[in-house]
């Protein structure tokens, strides 16, 4: 049996770089109308808890979906690939990943995983539980933000780019397409992407996924606010803005919002900000586009990727799809 093996950490976010880039976001998206909060920091360790309870949900049908292709078609996906290292951007706690480890244990090809997170708590948990879980696999983590760093992913091998959950969705159209471009020019041929969507479906059972019963969304979207008042000494007031989650059919995405329900002025020291918020206004938090699968296909072969296979679930609510880079 092979011997664990302790995993290794790199951390590229250096200590300053959460305030210093949580500073320019706030400055630049509270500014502007409509003002904005950008997603990446509902991930603190608080919203990454969060967000891994909303994957829990009866509602919230994405997690369980997109895991029904893994354990299905795994071991079709891990052949397709031929890959030696596998990279997973937006990693959290890689719980759903372990079925495509496995599927690489049964294959015998993998020697290197490289899970990339920006909570460095969270991502040294599942690294070690992944380095006991597989003896003798090299687990390589990776400190960073995939909107940054992916010019300094793990190199060699044949890597395949695990980009699941249907995150690529929290991306605007013209984000969306910076980074798959960039993606696209920073592997090598051979390499490959793997990336999860959600698709579109009804109205209803999209509002219903993102508006649960128990209020974890409503929560984890709130968390935004919490990391501004934490961390720039901000005085949002929680209480007085209301959860407002709503599906954009003209651009087929789910919006999520915080509207101030009184008018208020806030203040944020760190950012050297004063806003005056009308009743009314809202903050944009975060949104997450539903796809189409010839959708998919044109916004990966646009950057250079070909389209090698495409699963879906039984009830066709989420896609897999595996680019290759010619």
């Amino acid at each position: 049996m092979s011997e664990r093996r302790e995993p290794e950490m790199t951390v590229l976010l250096d200590p300053d770089w959460a305030s210093g880039s949580l500073v320019d976001d706030v400055r630049r998206g509270l500014t502007r109308h409509p003002r904005t909060l950008p997603p990446r920091w509902l991930y603190d360790d608080h919203g990454s808890q969060l967000f891994d309870e909303i994957t829990r949900l009866p509602e919230y049908y994405p997690f369980l979906a997109e895991r029904s292709i893994l354990e299905a078609h795994a071991d079709e996906i891990v052949a397709a690939s031929g890959a030696t290292t596998l990279v997973e951007l937006g990693s959290g706690t890689s719980e759903k990943t372990r079925l495509l480890l496995d599927a690489f244990t049964r294959a015998g090809q993998l020697t290197r995983f490289a899970p990339v997170d920006v909570s460095e708590g969270t991502l040294r948990a599942a690294a070690d539980e992944i380095a006991t879980a597989y003896p003798g696999l090299e687990v390589a983590a990776v400190v960073g933000d995939f909107t940054l760093h992916l010019a300094q992913l793990p190199q060699g091998g044949r890597r395949m780019v695990a980009f699941l959950g249907g995150t690529i969705g929290n991306l605007y159209l013209e984000e969306r397409k910076a980074f798959l471009g960039a993606l696209g020019d920073l592997l090598a041929p051979g390499d490959s992407v793997l990336l999860g969507t959600d698709l579109v479906k009804s109205a209803d059972r999209l509002i219903a996924a993102y508006d649960d019963s128990q209020g974890v969304t409503e929560a984890f979207i709130r968390n935004s606010l919490t990391v501004v008042n934490r961390e720039l000494g901000a005085d949002f007031d929680q209480d007085a803005f209301s959860y407002i989650p709503f599906w954009d059919g003209h651009m087929e995405r789910m919006d999520m919002r915080l509207r101030a329900e009184v008018p208020q002025r806030v203040s944020v020291p760190g950012a050297d900000l004063v806003l005056d918020l009308a009743v009314g206004e809202e903050l944009r938090v975060e949104i997450s586009t539903k796809f189409r699968v010839s959708r998919i296909a044109a916004e990966l072969e646009a950057t250079g990727l070909a389209v090698a296979r495409v699963w879906t679930d039984e009830p066709g609510d989420f896609a897999l799809t595996l680019a290759v880079k010619p």
